[in-house]
């Protein structure tokens, strides 16, 4: 019997700040991008990049720490599994979307702090948050 294996890991900006809900069992889910950039130089010298978008969803406890931690531009590091959805739009179309869902993430570089209360803190230090669900 083989197994197999759906695992990523990404590091890059948030695109936008984390948006986080309630599912009707009162379980929290939180939402976000991140955006991760390559750079390469092509045979004739010339410098090219790509970004790519990636849709982040993480569920519990880890759900309410990206939504309290995490903040646009932030660089952070997520790891989980990528699941796709299927539905049908409103006018009857099948609609597909492909996301990570994170089982850990690890804030990068600068902490960036949303209150003025909180930047009288370590904002200045690298703090890392290895987080599982």
């Amino acid at each position: 019997m083989s197994r197999g294996l759906n695992k990523v890991m990404i590091i890059g900006q948030l695109g936008r700040d984390p948006e986080m809900r309630y599912t009707p069992s009162g379980r929290p889910v939180t939402t976000f991008n991140v955006a991760t950039t390559r750079s390469w130089n092509s045979s004739d010298g010339e410098r090219h990049s790509e970004t790519e978008w990636f849709n982040v969803v993480a569920w519990g406890s880890l759900a309410e720490i990206c939504k309290q931690h995490l903040v646009i531009g932030q660089q952070v590091y997520i790891e989980g599994r990528l699941q796709t959805r299927v539905w049908e739009d409103n006018s009857g179309n099948k609609r597909s979307s492909t996301e990570i869902v994170a089982n850990e993430m690890i804030v990068l570089g600068e902490r960036k702090e949303t209150s003025p209360s909180d930047q009288n803190s370590k904002a200045d230090e690298e703090e890392e948050f290895p987080l599982k669900s």
